[in-house]
């Protein structure tokens, strides 16, 4: 019985939520992909990248819809709640967009 052992990353970044998402993604749906980079030592490294961009992409969405919407500082100042509704509102549109074009791609 041959004695495998896989290749070590030189450098083991942390994965975040984005990148766990995608992990799971690619255990059920592309496990070729995922035992390819698992065996090549390059899963780790890529789950990073994924994340960082992700997040990237998630805060810059967030961004532009409350600038484009009018959600501002004045509007959590006057009307806590409308603002907590509207930001909600925009964190779940932008997930689903992070979803669609990240992670499950």
């Amino acid at each position: 019985m041959p004695c495998l052992t896989l290749p070590t990353e030189k450098e083991h970044k942390p994965i975040g939520l984005w990148g766990q998402r995608h992990k799971r993604y690619l255990q059920k749906h592309k496990r070729e992909v995922y035992t390819t980079l698992l065996v090549n030592g390059k899963l780790n490294s890529y789950l990073a990248d994924i994340d960082e961009r992700a997040t990237t992409m998630m805060f810059r969405l967030i961004e532009q819809m409350a600038d484009k919407e009018g959600i501002t500082e004045q509007l959590k100042a006057a009307d806590q709640m409308a603002w907590v509704g509207a930001m909600n509102n925009i964190r779940n549109r932008a997930t689903e967009i992070v979803n669609a074009e990240l992670i499950y791609l």
